[in-house]
């Protein structure tokens, strides 16, 4: 049986499948191949905060189209639920970094973000359990909150697949073919797809596709812990989310009286099929501790769960998203650096313009162009915060 496609798809997290129906949407045929499972990667792992305070504009606005995917998506989307919760979101930064997070807040106002500067106090109100002893600023974002991050895949997958995508979950892809420079079909065990245009979503795996074409984009893969403990009845039911750069944590509810604690710590170069998935009693104490400087109520509570899992850093912290030079039709969305859950749905609806029309569809995707490492223009944001948020599953 000979299988070809306008478009291959490689990997099915929620960056895959987001970016399989909007192809789909404008009319390509398309095939999606995962390895394992759909959401088994970096997807499935994730603490799927949904909320739009970046320093950058670009990741920003990615996050503001996205948002209206998940408070609105039985009528952009159809299939599936992502179990989108709005319950605000709070950025806590250090008080010497001010000014920045008030320049942030006016560019974020720019592109049309629902946000605001709030005093501590402001803080305390919104969330009585929360401690505001250590500074004097935050920013506050009212509409975002957390979704279900397999539901989203999935329902981009099944949404996808209404259109005529045809998924394959257990299908790994083992090489992509090209000649003169152009991609021609993607090897898998089920033989060879004919394609010119293969994008690679693989996560922690796309190292292994890229580096026979001669393609090292310093990628590393990183293991990351995510607890979840169940608060005391004394206090309230439940919080906003709160990324707290004094402490690098993030914290974000589950539930009533259950919150989801993650901390900045990396463990870089592990191997992505064979690693810990589980959380280390040294961490769980280390997470409970440092969350509770922000939420007391976390220094009495107890672990309910918790997981490790693989995201991809890159060079600087930031997704590649777009063509992968010199090859025509090869296209990547990679090394996420654990933020890029939220902003899938933009990034899907861009990089399908991308590819069909030969230009991103709403946000400016040349700041994430793959070239940036080797011309030495690593992507930061303008005002940074000086904090390290990147390495957790966010």
């Amino acid at each position: 049986m000979t299988l070809s496609a306008d478009v291959v798809v490689i990997g099915g997290g929620v960056n895959g499948t987001s970016l399989a129906w909007h192809l789909a949407k404008k009319g390509a045929s398309v095939i999606l191949l995962e390895k394992g499972a759909l959401a088994s990667g970096a997807s499935g792992k994730s603490g799927a905060l949904v909320r739009m305070h970046y320093t950058d504009r670009y990741d920003a606005a990615l996050a503001w189209q996205s948002m209206s995917y998940f408070k609105h998506w039985e009528d952009v989307v159809g299939p599936g639920n992502p179990n989108y919760t709005e319950c605000g979101m709070i950025r806590i930064v250090h008080e010497r970094f001010s000014d920045r997070l008030r320049a942030n807040i006016g560019m974020l106002k720019e592109i049309g973000i629902n946000t605001d500067l709030i005093t501590a106090a402001e803080v305390a109100a919104i969330d009585p359990g929360c401690y505001t002893g250590d500074f004097d600023l935050a920013a506050w974002e009212p509409e975002s909150g957390y979704a279900d991050p397999v539901a989203t895949t999935h329902g981009f997958a099944r949404a996808a697949a209404e259109l005529g995508v045809r998924v394959h979950e257990g299908v790994a892809a083992t090489a992509i073919e090209t000649a003169g420079g152009k991609v021609t079909g993607v090897t898998t065990p089920l033989g060879t797809i004919a394609t010119g245009n293969a994008v690679v979503a693989a996560g922690a795996w796309a190292s292994a596709l890229l580096s026979p074409l001669g393609l090292e984009y310093g990628l590393r893969a990183n293991r990351v812990q995510i607890t979840i403990m169940r608060r005391a009845a004394d206090d309230q039911p439940t919080h906003p989310v709160i990324i707290d750069g004094l402490n690098n944590t993030w914290l974000r509810p589950e539930g009533d009286y259950a919150t989801l604690c993650g901390i900045g710590r990396d463990q870089l170069d592990v191997d992505p099929d064979l690693y810990a998935e589980g959380v280390e009693q040294e961490y769980l104490i280390d997470s409970q501790r440092r969350c509770a400087k922000r939420r007391p109520a976390l220094a009495r509570s107890f672990m309910r769960g918790g997981w490790g899992g693989i995201i991809t850093m890159s060079p600087d912290g930031h997704a590649i998203l777009g063509n992968l030079e010199p090859y025509a039709g090869l296209y990547g969305i990679l090394g996420d650096s654990g933020t890029n859950f939220k902003t899938a749905p933009g990034i899907g609806a861009n990089m399908a313009a991308l590819i069909l029309d030969g230009a991103s569809d709403s946000v400016d995707l040349r700041p994430f162009r793959a070239s940036r490492f080797a011309e030495g223009e690593f992507f930061a944001g303008e005002h940074e915060y000086g904090d390290s948020l990147l390495d957790v599953f966010r």
